[in-house]
């Protein structure tokens, strides 16, 4: 069974920057949280958790909601087994806790297949 680690949340002035950050672990011989697709998901106050972005197994692939691009990159470090989000730019809208999610399958798309592990979440307070 996969746990995923969210950390990196925390509160920032509106057009700054927070980098988060999922570590994979618990995975069984031969497996690797490094072989899953890994996508970053929010969920804002009164609303539906939604995604945010995704990225491929060895990062050939990426994906990004539309109102992330350009402000959001999602980036991986195999050594580390590790998913980093940076956001730049960040809005009042931004606000939300974010959950970093896991599946074997290697797509980077939101929705197509279901998402196998979940973090627990960390809370991201753009404030105004």
């Amino acid at each position: 069974q996969m746990q995923l680690q969210e950390s990196g949340g925390g509160l920032v002035q509106v057009g700054g920057s927070l980098k988060l950050s999922c570590v994979g672990s618990g995975v069984g011989a031969g497996e690797s949280f490094n072989y899953y697709a890994v996508a970053w998901f929010r969920r804002a106050p009164g609303a539906e958790r939604g995604f945010v972005a995704a990225i491929s197994w060895n990062s050939d692939l990426k994906n990004y909601a539309d109102s992330v691009k350009g402000r959001f990159a999602i980036s991986r470090d195999h050594s580390a087994n590790s998913v980093s989000l940076q956001m730049n730019s960040l809005k009042p809208e931004d606000t939300a806790v974010y959950f970093c999610a896991s599946r074997r399958i290697d797509s980077v798309d939101a929705v197509a297949y279901p998402w196998d592990y979940w973090g627990q979440g960390t809370q991201v307070t753009v404030a105004s």
